[in-house]
C-alpha cells in the first residue's frame, strides 16, 4: 500500500472534519464544538468535535479516527472472510447530527478506508460510507433535494452507481423487527474497491463533498419553524428507532466496539433525550401517520 495514499486520504478525512464544523458552528455561534484528541492503547487514535445544548443542535458530532491492529474485528470480516487474523490500518470520519427542531431531520454521515496485509505479505484496501436522512416531519422538497444531490455525487462515475448505492442504503438502514426503514435513506457503499485506488478515492470525495450540499438547505429552511411539545415528543419516540438502529445492527458501532476504540466517541450518535411508548399507533391522517406511510419505505424520490 502505497503511504502517500494514506497521508492523502488522512489529510482529506481531517480536512472534511474542519469544514464541516466550521460550517456548523455559524448556526449555533453560542455553543462551540469542544474538540477532543485521544489515543488507542493498541495503536492509533482520533479527534473527536462535539457540541451539545446548541440553539439548533441539541447534540452534534463529527469524529474523525485513525487506528491500527494485529487483527481486523469480526464487524469488518462480514464481506471478507478471507483476511481473518490479518493486521490492519482503518481510518474514518463519521458524524450524526440531532438537531432540536424536530422538523429539522436527524443525519448521519461517513467515510472510511482499510487496508489490509495478510501472512503471505498482500496488500488489501477498500473504502466505505454514505450519508442519510432521518426526518420527523418530512418534507417532500427536502427529500428530492436530499436524493438529487446524491445522485449528484455518484454522476461522474456512472449512471448505475446512484441507483445501486441508494437501494443499498434503503436495504442497510432497514429495522426487521419494526418492518420499516430508519428514514428516508440516501447512500450507501461499502467494501468498496471496484475502481483502481485514484478513482475510487474521487469517488468518495465527491460523496464527503456533496454532503452538507444536501443538508445545509433543508437546516437552513426547517430551524425556524415552529413547533409543539407534543411534536418534540413524537421526535424523542422516533429517535427511539435510532437508538435500536445503531445498537442492534450498525457495523460501525459493532467494528468500534470489537477493536477497542473509544467508547464516548463511538456512542457519539445517541440522541441526548429519547423515549419509547408503549404499543403507540399514529392517529390516522395526521402528520406522523403520515410519516410511517408515506416516507418509512423505500422510494424513488427522483421520480417524485
Amino acid at each position: 500500500m502505497k503511504k502517500e495514499w494514506i497521508a492523502n486520504v488522512k489529510d482529506y478525512f481531517l480536512f472534511l472534519q474542519r469544514d464541516i464544523c466550521t460550517r456548523m458552528q455559524l448556526f449555533d455561534r453560542d455553543h462551540l464544538f469542544q474538540k477532543e484528541s485521544w489515543q488507542r492503547d493498541e495503536g492509533g487514535g482520533g479527534i473527536s468535535c462535539i457540541l451539545e445544548q446548541g440553539k439548533v443542535f441539541e447534540k452534534a458530532g463529527v469524529n474523525f479516527s485513525h487506528v491500527m491492529g494485529a487483527a481486523l474485528p469480526q464487524a469488518a470480516l462480514a464481506q471478507r472472510s478471507e483476511l481473518q487474523g490479518c493486521a490492519f490500518e482503518a481510518m474514518g470520519i463519521s458524524l450524526v447530527f440531532h438537531p432540536y427542531n424536530p422538523y429539522v431531520p436527524t443525519t448521519h454521515f461517513n467515510l472510511r478506508f482499510f487496508t489490509a496485509e495478510s501472512p503471505a505479505g498482500e496488500t488489501y484496501w477498500w473504502f466505505g460510507g454514505g450519508f442519510d436522512l432521518t426526518p420527523y416531519y418530512p418534507f417532500k422538497e427536502d427529500c428530492v433535494h436530499w436524493h438529487r444531490m446524491a445522485e449528484r455525487a455518484c454522476a461522474p462515475f456512472g449512471e448505475e452507481i446512484y441507483p445501486r448505492f441508494k437501494r443499498w442504503c434503503d436495504e442497510y438502514f432497514y429495522l426487521p423487527h419494526r418492518q420499516e426503514t430508519r428514514g428516508i435513506g440516501g447512500l450507501f457503499f461499502d467494501d468498496l474497491n471496484q475502481w483502481d485506488f485514484e478513482k475510487t478515492f474521487a469517488f468518495v470525495q465527491s460523496v464527503g463533498n456533496h454532503f452538507l450540499l444536501a443538508y445545509e438547505p433543508i437546516l437552513k429552511a426547517r430551524r425556524a419553524q415552529a413547533y409543539s411539545e407534543e411534536q418534540r415528543a413524537f421526535q424523542a419516540y422516533r429517535r427511539g428507532r435510532y437508538v435500536e438502529f445503531n445498537l442492534l445492527y450498525d457495523r460501525g458501532t459493532l467494528f468500534g466496539l470489537q477493536s477497542g476504540g473509544r467508547t464516548e466517541s463511538i456512542l457519539m450518535s445517541l440522541p441526548p433525550q429519547v423515549a419509547w411508548r408503549y404499543n403507540w399507533q399514529p392517529q390516522e391522517l395526521s402528520p406522523e401517520y403520515a410519516l410511517y406511510q408515506d416516507y418509512l419505505r423505500p422510494r424513488d424520490w427522483l421520480a417524485a
